[in-house]
């Protein structure tokens, strides 16, 4: 009878923790999920085993079956090491914070908790680098570099022309005896050539030579043996004898000097002109450049910055040459310079309206890239204009697809005249444009043209 109450009360105990266990797995299913409930469920179906173990009176059939509990004791330790923990649920603090995405759950749901398809959330890619050719780099450093806004343009015609206006009035004031000619406002600006802001507007100052009394030597015919240059000498000295014409007061030994006149404007520009006035009438500062050899104004606008070169001009031998007072050196230091710019700039620009070519695009890159270049500066538009014109006439392919490949040709062409240090004129090839520079000066070109092929991105 008593072995009878004690199962019972035994059974009654069983029935008690079993109804608590459902209870609470119940609710931790609500609470915790499958995961969890099914977690806490094998834990306390473990605790309510060895708590079975230790109350019941250990008879015959509990000794025969020690063996099976301890492996079912074990085997439920095993499942509690081999079930993932749950992640701790986040403090209140981090409750605004997005969540990290729950890790996948070894065991299967026991229903379908959605009908509706599952999707798995798509995870993004960065995106790969953007690798451009160098023909695309050529055309972005073209739009961002060389390319100048409309309005800037017309802008810097207008200032240019004003300041030719007022410069003419000051001429005929200060030298009212000189017949200088009317002052035009020329160059790459008004020839869609300007790359930037850094190429200057050519202020040509013709002087008027009375005809018949002056004629034109070429440079070769000279003490200076110079093919670039030309003098010229007076004439009809016996039936105009000297003092006759008034650029008369500017001979050296026979010869108008343009190194003369060019000290005469030197002067007039840094010591007599009033630039400040002139800069706050125009709206803008106007300061002459006095450390250049050459007349240079520096106009300095809300807008933009400009460089006004001032050129003192005379006809030349053939229609529409012209020769410039220049800062020559050595034996040369009399003669005028023959200005080989109209005519560039005509033939570029007829080249390409044969064939609506990029010729006079790819030099104003060339232009734009060596200015930039701590060696390649000393190139300047006059050879970099050259270079395209012997290009211009050799390859076909001009259209925009080839602007890369005629870069990459250029730098060649200027490789190999480096090497040779001989480069050519295309309109007087005897004619070395190259002569000018020092041997060191060559050799830093030619590294830097040779690097320049290796990687060309380099220079842009």
């Amino acid at each position: 009878m008593a072995e009878f109450s004690q199962n019972r009360s035994k059974r009654r105990d069983s029935e008690v923790l079993g109804g608590a266990v459902d209870f609470l797995l119940a609710n931790a299913r609500l609470v915790l999920g499958v995961g969890g409930a099914a977690v806490l469920g094998i834990a306390t179906l473990a605790v309510k085993r060895l708590i079975d173990r230790a109350t019941s009176p250990r008879d015959e059939d509990d000794a025969k079956g020690d063996a099976p509990c301890l492996e079912d004791s074990w085997q439920d330790l095993s499942l509690l090491k081999a079930t993932p923990r749950l992640q701790s649920r986040p403090p209140p603090a981090a409750l605004s914070q997005p969540m990290p995405p729950p890790a996948p759950s070894l065991s299967a749901p026991e229903g379908p908790a959605d009908t509706g398809p599952q999707t798995s959330p798509q995870l993004s890619s960065p995106a790969p680098p953007l690798c451009l050719t160098f023909q695309e780099k050529l055309l972005a450093f073209e739009r961002d570099h060389v390319t100048m806004p409309g309005a800037h343009v017309s802008l810097a015609k207008q200032l240019a022309g004003d300041i030719a206006l007022e410069l003419q009035a000051y001429l005929r004031n200060k030298f009212p005896d000189l017949p200088f000619g009317a002052l035009v406002p020329g160059g790459p600006l008004y020839e869609g050539l300007q790359a930037g802001a850094a190429d200057p507007v050519r202020l040509l100052v013709p002087l008027a030579l009375e005809p018949g009394l002056w004629s034109l030597v070429a440079g070769l015919d000279t003490v200076a043996q110079d093919p670039r240059c030309w003098a010229v000498r007076r004439t009809q000295l016996e039936f105009r004898p000297r003092g006759s014409s008034p650029w008369d007061r500017f001979l050296v030994g026979g010869y108008l000097s343009s190194r003369v006149l060019l000290e005469l404007l030197r002067k007039a520009l840094t010591a007599s002109v009033n630039w400040p006035a002139i800069g706050s009438l125009l709206g803008c500062l106007i300061r002459p450049r006095v450390a250049s050899d050459e007349l240079l104004l520096e106009v300095q606008h809300e807008c933009l910055e400009l460089t006004v070169a001032v050129l003192l001009t005379v006809a030349g031998a053939q229609d529409g040459d012209l020769l410039l007072a220049w800062p020559l050196e050595g034996l040369a230091g009399n003669l005028w310079l023959q200005d080989w710019y109209p005519a560039e700039a005509a033939r570029l620009r007829a080249l390409d309206e044969q064939d609506a070519g990029t010729r006079r695009r790819l030099l104003l890159l060339l232009c734009t890239v060596c200015r930039g270049h701590p060696a390649l500066w000393r190139l300047g538009r006059d050879r970099l204009a050259q270079v395209v014109l012997h290009l211009g006439e050799q390859e076909a392919d001009w259209a925009e697809e080839a602007l890369g490949e005629h870069f990459l040709q250029a730098l060649e062409l200027l490789l190999g005249s480096v090497e040779q240090a001989s480069l050519p004129s295309h309109f007087n090839r005897g004619v070395n444009l190259l002569d000018g520079l020092r041997e060191e000066e060559i050799d830093d070109l030619g590294f830097a043209l040779y690097r320049g092929l290796q990687a060309p991105e380099g220079l842009l």
